[in-house]
């Protein structure tokens, strides 16, 4: 709910932003109009699922186990971390113009690495396994 009253505060101080302007300017009409069209053009920028949709899919693993797989249409991606599965399968639907039957997400462990003499460690990934249809395929190695 707290993301709610965050909106609603937004809104309410846009609208007082609005009246404070009007009742400084000279003439009504022509900053009514103007404001107006900023109200609308700030409630018109609103998060779409196609931006979220963008890094939903990160890249096609690549691997001899993905390459088996894909034979019985399971497709394996690297998908960012916060994707949840039916932002997968939208994005999937979207991007390669298939509707998954199913879809199953992995969460990856970053390894321990060292650079140099200082340690590090590599980021953690999500592995998204995709499955289609009998009949249908994803062309995700066209182009390489």
């Amino acid at each position: 709910m707290g993301i709610f009253d965050r909106l609603k505060q937004k809104k309410s101080a846009i609208t007082n932003k609005v009246a404070k302007q009007q009742a400084v300017s000279e003439t009504p009409k022509s900053t009514a109009s103007v404001s107006e069209s900023k109200i609308e053009t700030k409630q018109a920028v609103v998060p779409l699922k196609v931006s979220q949709l963008s890094h939903a899919i990160v890249h096609p693993l690549v691997s001899e186990k993905a390459a088996y797989m894909e034979a019985r249409n399971v497709y394996s991606l690297v998908v960012g971390r916060g994707t949840t599965k039916p932002m997968i399968k939208q994005a999937v639907k979207e991007i390669y113009g298939v509707v998954p039957l199913k879809v199953r997400i992995m969460n990856y462990e970053g390894k321990a690495t060292r650079f140099g003499r200082t340690p590090g460690r590599k980021s953690d990934w999500k592995k998204a396994l995709v499955t289609l249809p009998k009949g249908q395929s994803m062309k995700l190695h066209e182009g390489v």
